[in-house]
């Protein structure tokens, strides 16, 4: 149908009415049509993890029905996986999903930074370090559009938040938001060109990213080049005219009559131009061509499969925190007892517009039963959505279910609304009457294996002495409880990895004072110092570092080398499973700048492979850095450079966990700038050209005495043009105009 569907002539023949129609939604999931020429509505549906394509005419809050589809683990779980080929076949199915349900857009994947633990929606987003996010929403997205269906790369950009989401305005200076806060949507823009990216609903510096300029053309098509369609969150538009000459195309959803007639109107009194119009019809009719295959097309999916796979990334995606005197894996169910109502009622998904409404529902504690017969259970608490009951008598009835048992696994984690769009996390921790049953059923027996579900880091303060094991599955989807089941009873071995730090406090977090912000702004204060990098840069201690997780093998780590080729590094090192069963490692790699001329955090993740290894195998694992993985923003000169001298590549199994390092020297460029006379005295001398200029002309008077360390200092740091006024012989305003004239010529 795409093959007949031809862009341009439809265009030409678009009435200038029909052409603003075509910026705007017809409803709350279709593009809008235009019979007359031709031209048929597709369809949108929410992601990421899962398609919920609603069934019927409903609400984009998600009250009304969706169509059964694979919920696979939420990205917090992909996340954690570091796995690329993974994160490929799950994309694939969702895309297979996606075209089978006549559905031509996904929206999703999310890449928004972890700027703070309690984001209401972490559950959706990736990591606190843009290259996993980045590397790892590549990966969907290109799995998703190989079925031939779109995405959506969102919320584009700096919607860190849910907290006043709609309105706040994200403060952040130029260099944070090119090197944390950009970067993982530029990946994914220039690697796999998703057929759409939304923008998000809050301003950014003051103005609406849907009316951002800067962020739309600018950076996202002239810097990016992004071919695709910009498509706003449901509601971020308040004036379409301004929004469409920033870069906006379509408006969803439809918002009634008036934004057309505004459009019409503006183009017509020449407020916009008819050519910004006309461009934004016309990626709206290529987004329908593109489309259009996957409308009526017939597919259909494997539901098994789908539900097999899901079960392989929720076990992928667990994170091994902690495992004391090998506690895990469990050698039978022989003398095992389950406690905590998560394990009969699994917490498997966030709550909002990315609800699934799952093909199937695996329930741990079935699981662990099918898995090794009739297991005694006590619910320990209850949980908003589970049977209700009394907290004290559940908690006795769990003592006495643990006390003489062989293992207790005490199933914990957040209560389902404590995690949601449109609001952000009241608390760090778990619920008290968790805490209390862990402390209870440890006092009386000392084996205890913690079970976690939730979308985002919790504290472990105050709890992780009394559980020998904790197990981190995060919000693992449908299959999340056979994953759970194969972890703990060794079927398969732990190899996540944390995308996330987890902190002692919410007082030592990067944005704690500076979220959610007051009177309408939010301000990033921590700057480039954010998860990890605010934590090992300050000498912090945390509960589980970034990176971190566990096996039930071991990994050892051999031979790290780099060498420089100009600014392409070559990195190699040799892993090697030195434990007792299959595993895979997460390998990491680090550069840090021991010696910078601006804050650079003490090191930042640069790559990361993923390798799979049987006991006792062997393999050297290169990697390939660039210009790009050695620089930082120069806030002066807007835009990536490289500052020479020594740089040290470390690698290791997360970013305390080092196993080796090189140092290499990296011949930088000229970072001198234009000296003006308000540059200081030490700008002046460090310039090439203007230190011996300065140098000759600041000859002191030969009665002067010498000057002491302390008066040379204080020099240093005033502009040339005070020195200049304090009169001094031979070095007067006329003298400075000249040596900036020098420089400059």
């Amino acid at each position: 149908m795409s093959q007949v569907f031809d862009v341009e002539r439809v265009l030409a023949e678009l009435t200038l009415e029909e052409k603003a129609s075509l910026t705007s939604g017809s409803d709350f999931w279709h593009t809008q049509g235009v019979e007359r020429v031709g031209v048929p509505a597709i369809m949108v549906a929410d992601g990421p993890h899962g398609l919920r394509k609603q069934a019927e005419d409903a609400d984009h809050l998600g009250l009304g029905n969706s169509v059964p589809a694979t919920c696979f683990p939420t990205a917090a779980a992909l996340g954690s996986s570091w796995d690329v080929d993974l994160l490929t076949r799950v994309g694939e199915a969702l895309g297979r999903e996606t075209r089978a349900n006549d559905v031509a857009v996904l929206l999703g994947p999310g890449v928004n930074i972890k700027r703070t633990p309690l984001c209401g929606r972490n559950f959706e987003y990736v990591s606190e370090d843009p290259v996993v996010a980045g590397e790892l929403a590549t990966a969907i997205v290109r799995g998703i559009q190989s079925q031939g269906v779109g995405t959506s790369l969102k919320h584009y950009a700096a919607n860190n938040q849910e907290s006043d989401r709609m309105r706040v305005s994200a403060q952040i200076d130029e260099r944070t938001l090119r090197e944390i806060y950009l970067p993982a949507f530029e990946r994914v823009v220039t690697k796999a060109q998703p057929w759409t990216v939304m923008c998000a609903y809050n301003k950014v510096n003051g103005t609406y990213a849907s009316e951002h300029h800067e962020l739309l053309t600018a950076i996202l098509r002239d810097e990016w080049a992004f071919e695709g369609l910009v498509v706003s969150d449901w509601g971020a538009v308040h004036d379409r005219v301004p929004a469409l000459a920033a870069g906006l195309d379509l408006q969803m959803p439809a918002a009634g009559p008036r934004p057309d007639e505004e459009v019409v109107a503006a183009v017509r009194d020449g407020s916009l131009d008819a050519g910004v119009l006309d461009v934004a019809a016309r990626r709206v009719l290529q987004l329908v061509a593109k489309g259009l295959p996957a409308v009526g097309s017939d597919d259909t999916f494997d539901v098994d499969a789908h539900h097999e796979l899901a079960r392989e990334a929720a076990a992928a995606g667990s994170v091994l925190l902690k495992n004391e005197g090998g506690l895990l894996p469990l050698a039978s169910t022989d003398g095992v007892v389950v406690v905590g109502e998560f394990a009969r009622t699994p917490r498997y998904q966030g709550a909002g517009s990315s609800q699934v409404n799952p093909t199937r529902l695996d329930a741990p504690l079935d699981a662990l039963r099918a898995a090794g017969g009739e297991l005694p259970f006590a619910a320990g608490f209850t949980i908003a959505g589970g049977p209700a009951g009394d907290d004290d008598a559940l908690l006795a009835e769990a003592v006495s279910v643990a006390r003489g048992a062989g293992t207790v696994v005490v199933f914990l984690g957040l209560p389902g609304p404590d995690e949601s769009e449109g609001y952000d996390r009241p608390r760090l921790g778990l619920p008290d009457n968790q805490v209390a049953l862990l402390r209870a059923v440890a006092e009386v027996n000392p084996r205890v294996v913690v079970v976690l579900a939730n979308g985002s880091a919790v504290s472990v303060t105050g709890w992780r002495d009394a559980a020998p094991a904790i197990l981190e599955t995060w919000l693992g989807g449908q299959a999340g409880g056979s994953a759970v089941a194969d972890l703990l009873l060794g079927v398969r071995t732990p190899s996540g990895k944390l995308t996330e730090t987890i902190p002692l406090r919410i007082e030592d977090t990067p944005a704690f004072g500076n979220f959610p912000g007051e009177a309408g702004v939010v301000r990033y204060g921590e700057g480039v110092l954010v998860g990890y990098r605010w934590y090992d840069t300050r000498a912090m201690d945390v509960a589980y570092p970034f990176g971190h997780g566990l096996s039930y093998t071991t990994f050892g780590y051999d031979g790290v080398t780099a060498s420089a080729d100009g600014t392409d590094v070559s990195v190699r090192v040799t892993v090697t499973n030195t434990g007792p069963v299959a595993g895979a490692e997460v390998v990491q790699v680090y550069v840090r700048d021991p010696e910078a001329s601006v804050l650079r955090p003490v090191r930042e993740l640069k790559a990361f492979r993923k390798v799979a290894l049987e006991p006792g195998e062997s393999q050297e694992v290169s990697f390939t850095l660039g210009a790009r993985d050695l620089s930082y923003w120069h806030p002066g000169l807007h835009r990536w450079v490289v500052e020479g001298g020594e740089f040290v590549v470390e690698v290791g199994a997360s970013s305390r966990d080092l196993r080796g390092s090189a140092s290499l020297t990296v011949e930088g460029e000229p970072l001198w700038g234009d000296l003006t006379p308000m540059s200081t005295i030490e700008e002046w001398f460090a310039h090439p050209v203007g230190g011996p200029l300065l140098q000759d002309a600041l000859v002191p008077p030969a009665d002067m005495p010498p000057l002491d360390d302390t008066m040379q200092a204080m020099i240093l740091q005033m502009p040339a043009k005070v020195i200049a006024d304090f009169g001094l012989s031979g070095f007067d305003r006329e003298v400075l105009d000249a040596l900036v004239a020098k420089v400059r010529a």
